[in-house]
């Protein structure tokens, strides 16, 4: 969750540091600092909260250095402070870390044993003293990380800097991402691909259990067994330029707003236009062979699993389950010999959802994953892996990479049924005439943009929303609610809209306004009786819906937010978005810090 850089340079590095942790605010944190050498001693500059913070510090009290590491801290151990912002260092020491070290206890009362002077609340510095122990045992600085890594149990990405080694950072990481970047006289490494892509499109992504002594010449890669290996070296898609927020006031507007560019660039690489086909990578097994379906995610990418949950038990008639990641990778679930499990994440790190992947792996699981970042560590241990061409998503809380996700959901989802032979050509290519009409509906969408700009004046007076669907429209109705809790700090539930008289009903009044997400499918006019019974109850209604669906309504609603008239099918693609609308303009009526809501991060790469 926290973001790392380390650099060693041919000239100052600090600035390079400061811009490279501009780049990983979208991953959340509370705290930053960078740490250089000067004249062979570390020096550090950090501060609690923004990186203006930060920036204004180094303006103050400038340092400079040719080798060095940065840090945006994401607390975990210890209060957002300066005294625990990262990098943690000794006189010997400075490291950068990314995780949980679960031990730290047993390995302070150790070291405190031994004479070490704890200064901070993290478990951070556990990995200081330690290898600040071992350097005055006399073991050389490689020795030494050498023989702490195995002590170190939990999750980590470290970079480690060596007072008195202008030529040596070492990275190490273990189930949380570390990526090393290769330039001319130059060598980085970072948390992603974004931070380092100014600086360098050649990257060696570590492997779970490695770590890495870097210098100026290159790289020497270890694995757990502390054997010499070799990485490839890939390069990487990403540009310098990737993440200006153009004339948006944010980055998840802007994200909001590139929705028909990117669903059309994911569409078309599933969907040939000439044949009205559905065409899918290569895949190492029978597509129709899996007796079962697993879908596993966390948090938005768990609500497009179970839309494509509808979606493939309808289409493709197979059994399809769908479970959180944090629950699925303890309850060890019985899976079916020969079964399928499909991981949704948009950066390829999340932490459950990658160890859900290898529990799904141990059970002898065909493995498929919908990914954003395809050089992540989902996508590589995956069997197949379905891009979502979104481009880089800064912002927080997801709205392109979910609706990416669902566009190549679909696409699997049309691929599966005609693989089992459960729908013939012509409604295949019904489908897919409807998915290339996606974008081109999403952009007269966002012509509503200024309509629910002044409805969320309305909704955001309010402390407690409700959100209803049916259908593939639920999961949407849980999406809504976790987007407006997520970033303007209403409370919110998402409820299936059938379930109201089974308990919600109870919260209506004219208090709590109600979005109701209803396209005009076979649940329709189910859906409608709910809007009847909540509106008799004084409930405040506001339905998305068609215009026809809308008129019917029409002098009882709040408001109705009108979507175009698309095939129910794709309706979850299109519907998403102006709920991502409508969450957004609350959070900028509330003046709450939209791209980078209190507490969130963008990749939990910890527990």
């Amino acid at each position: 969750m926290c973001g790392i850089i380390g650099i060693i340079g041919r000239n100052d590095v600090v600035p390079l540091l400061v811009e490279g942790l501009r780049r990983l605010e979208y991953r959340g944190y509370d705290s930053a600092g960078v740490a250089t050498l000067v004249d062979g001693r570390i020096e550090r500059r950090r501060a609690e909260g923004k990186l203006d913070r930060l920036a204004a510090r180094l303006t103050g009290s400038p340092m400079q250095g040719r080798i060095g590491i940065g840090h945006t801290r994401w607390a975990t151990h210890g209060v957002p402070s300066e005294s625990n912002a990262h990098p943690i260092a000794s006189d010997r020491v400075a490291v950068v870390h990314n995780g949980i070290i679960e031990n730290f206890q047993t390995l302070k009362d150790e070291l405190t044993a031994l004479g070490h002077r704890f200064e901070t609340e993290t478990d951070t510095e556990a990995v200081v003293r330690l290898v600040t122990q071992f350097q005055r045992e006399g073991l050389t600085p490689v020795e030494a990380v050498a023989k702490t890594l195995p002590r170190l149990e939990g999750a980590f990405g470290l970079v480690i800097m060596f007072a008195g080694t202008d030529d040596l950072l070492i990275g190490a990481r273990r189930n949380s991402p570390l990526a090393v970047g290769f330039g001319d006289g130059e060598m980085f490494l970072g948390s992603d691909a974004l931070a380092l892509a100014p600086l360098t499109r050649r990257l060696l992504y570590l492997e779970e259990g490695d770590w890495a002594e870097v210098r100026r010449s290159g790289v020497t890669v270890r694995d757990a067994n502390n054997k010499v290996v070799e990485r490839p070296l890939r390069e990487t898609a990403l540009s310098g330029a990737s993440i200006g927020k153009g004339d948006h006031a944010h980055f998840m507007k802007k994200e909001i707003f590139e929705q028909p560019a990117v669903i059309g660039d994911t569409l078309n690489a599933y969907v040939n236009p000439a044949t009205h086909r559905v065409v899918l990578p290569a895949l190492p097994f029978d597509l129709a062979s899996p007796p079962k379906i697993t879908i596993l995610a966390c948090g938005t990418a768990y609500h497009a699993g179970i839309v494509a949950k509808y979606w493939i038990e309808q289409l493709a008639r197979v059994s399809v389950e769908v479970d959180v990641a944090s629950e699925f990778r303890y309850r060890e679930a019985a899976l079916p010999a020969g079964g399928l499990t499909i991981l949704i994440s948009q950066s390829g790190e999340t932490a459950d959802t990658l160890a859900s992947l290898r529990y799904a792996r141990a059970q002898g699981q065909h493995v498929l994953s919908v990914v954003n970042q395809p050089e992540s560590t989902i996508a590589r241990e995956s069997d197949v892996v379905l891009g979502t061409h979104a481009g880089p998503e800064i912002g927080v809380a997801s709205t392109k990479a979910f609706t990416t996700q669902l566009a190549v959901l679909a696409c699997f989802a049309v691929a599966l049924a005609r693989a089992r032979g459960a729908i013939g050509s012509n409604r295949e290519a019904a489908i897919s005439a409807a998915l290339a009409e996606v974008p081109g509906r999403a952009g007269e969408l966002l012509n509503h943009d200024g309509a629910i700009a002044k409805l969320a004046g309305r909704i955001a007076e309010a402390r407690d929303v409700l959100y209803l669907g049916r259908g593939s429209s639920y999961p949407l109705a849980l999406e809504g609610a976790l987007k407006l809790k997520e970033i303007s700090y209403i409370h919110a539930e998402g409820y299936a809209a059938g379930e109201m008289k089974h308990g919600p009903i109870a919260l209506i009044d004219d208090n709590v306004p109600v979005i109701v997400i209803a396209p005009m499918d076979a649940l329709f006019e189910k859906t409608f009786s709910n809007v009847q019974e909540t509106i008799a109850r004084g409930g405040k209604v506001v339905m998305i819906s068609e215009r026809w669906g809308i008129e019917r309504m029409k002098g009882h609603l709040l408001a109705g937010i009108e979507v175009p008239r698309c095939d129910p099918f794709v309706a979850p693609i299109l519907y998403a978005i102006p709920i991502q609308l409508l969450a957004y303009h609350v959070a900028v009526l509330k003046g709450t810090d939209v791209d980078q809501p209190r507490n969130l991060a963008k990749s939990v790469t910890v527990e």
